[in-house]
């Protein structure tokens, strides 16, 4: 009897320890970017988070599938030390809520992203509703991904930036497995983290609308910028506070 007593003791202190470390501020920041952009896309982010002390890892998704981006994920989250605040733009949104349930990981945010439930995909998430104005402006390739046109890009993607940075935006732009929309979620870390949202209001790739649901349903903490899709580059400031107040 006392070997069991002891060991559901050593068992609680073991739990108690790890929800204090789970508890810890995190210093460690991994971003994880969108489909039609690269890892550069949070380069004005990186670099305030930096300056505050915090170690940013930025991942470079191929985009080529969601096992992939998500391995490329997890394999970021292997070479962190400590509590990891997970952050996704846009599909990136997809990618952290199936890696985020690594035990690293202390809170998760969402930038302008989608936020599917176990099984769901974005293609059924989307099923009868109209196009956004970004979304008219895809092209597939012939191995059936999809990329912006680049001369709509500027526009549809980061209308509220200058012109000369919708361009480099455009340049630096990756296109998307057209197959990930079909693609369920298998795990919702959102579930069991806790989660943040930055809504962009003139978000011309996914409705504003669908992210205030997205983030109603997860009891995220929100806010609203006034921004186009691409708030990592042109709110970056906005964006590094709320990643800081997931990271205390």
């Amino acid at each position: 009897m006392n070997r069991i007593v002891a060991g559901l003791g050593a068992a609680a202190l073991s739990l108690a320890a790890m929800g204090s470390a789970h508890a810890r501020p995190a210093r460690n920041i991994v971003l994880v970017h969108g489909a039609f952009a690269d890892q550069t896309s949070w380069n004005k982010v990186a670099l305030r988070l930096r300056r505050k002390g915090y170690r940013v890892t930025l991942v470079a998704n191929p985009l080529t599938s969601l096992a992939d981006d998500v391995a490329a994920t997890r394999k970021a989250l292997a070479a962190q030390n400590g509590p990891t605040v997970l952050v996704g733009h846009s599909w990136g949104g997809v990618v952290i809520g199936e890696a985020g349930d690594d035990p690293k990981v202390s809170a998760l945010v969402y930038i302008a992203a989608y936020a599917p439930d176990r099984g769901e995909s974005l293609e059924a998430l989307s099923k009868g509703a109209p196009p956004t104005p970004g979304q008219k402006t895809l092209r597939p390739d012939a191995r059936g991904y999809l990329a912006i046109d680049p001369a709509a890009l500027p526009r549809v993607f980061a209308g509220d930036l200058p012109v000369r940075e919708g361009e480099a935006l455009a340049a630096h732009q990756m296109p998307l497995n057209g197959a990930v929309f079909g693609s369920e979620a298998r795990i919702a870390a959102w579930h069991d983290k806790p989660s943040f949202y930055a809504i962009s209001a003139n978000d011309q790739m996914i409705a504003p609308e669908a992210e205030a649901w997205f983030a109603k349903r997860m009891n995220a903490q929100t806010v609203t910028l006034p921004s186009s899709h691409a708030s990592p580059v042109s709110h970056p400031a906005e964006v590094a506070d709320l990643i800081e107040r997931a990271a205390r």
